[in-house]
């Protein structure tokens, strides 16, 4: 090769090499900012698709959006009473007793049929315990079918283990996200968690309801691509 075609050569290889450093900075700087940990579906890997081999923020790779749903079961009724608690549970008796977390499933029908909260304020809540690590990567409220009673508001706390603390889901300015739940008792409403979160402990903190609070709710699991 010629000299002058030799330099142009090295020339055209440190320029690429520079280009791919600013590209991979640039990838780091966009994965964090992201605060939660989010899913990454991965078609040929062997992991199941909502377990995956780490939950190293580091090693899984950050994204937006999860590209496929799973109901967790609170409709179909995988998801057992033991799984559901809520604040100030130790207290219902006598008529409350019909009412709850474990009644808080999607499309409930009857006498019962959602989780009622006994205390109007904003230190009520709803807790899922997922049994196991799960990424999560979206939330579906109604309203009690019997009753114009419904959350119009709520936030979500969440955890990987019970002895952390609780870890609010916030929005890209940092602030605690809010989502806007229902404006009726039959119409569910779906907030998708963009990012997901990687959590076995879900918590849905009420802020606002119609009339008293009350839910019936679904969580959707992140699933692969190519199950």
């Amino acid at each position: 090769m010629e000299p002058h075609g030799h330099c142009i050569l090295v020339a055209l290889l440190l320029a690429s090499n520079v280009l791919l450093s600013v590209r991979s900075q640039e990838e780091v700087e966009v994965t964090e900012k992201w605060t939660e940990q989010a899913c990454r579906c991965n078609c040929d890997g062997p992991e199941s698709p909502t377990q995956f081999p780490s939950l190293s923020r580091r090693v899984m790779e950050c994204m937006p959006e999860c590209p496929y749903h799973k109901p967790l079961g609170f409709e179909a009724g995988s998801v057992s009473p033991e799984q559901l608690s809520c604040s100030n549970e130790d207290q219902y008796t006598g008529w409350f007793s019909s009412w709850l977390p474990s009644k808080a499933r999607l499309n409930s029908q009857g006498f019962g049929c959602a989780w009622l909260s006994k205390f109007q304020d904003n230190s009520q809540w709803l807790q899922i315990d997922l049994k196991e690590v799960m990424v999560v990567s979206g939330i579906l409220t109604q309203g009690r079918c019997d009753a114009d009673e419904w959350i119009t508001k709520y936030s979500v706390q969440y955890r990987a283990d019970n002895n952390l603390n609780w870890i609010y889901y916030k929005d890209q300015t940092g602030n605690n996200r809010v989502f806007y739940g229902n404006s009726d008792r039959s119409s569910s409403v779906q907030n998708l968690l963009r990012p997901p979160i990687v959590a076995r402990y879900v918590r849905i903190l009420p802020l606002g309801w119609h009339t008293r609070i009350a839910i019936r709710m679904e969580l959707l699991l992140c699933m692969s691509k190519c199950a």
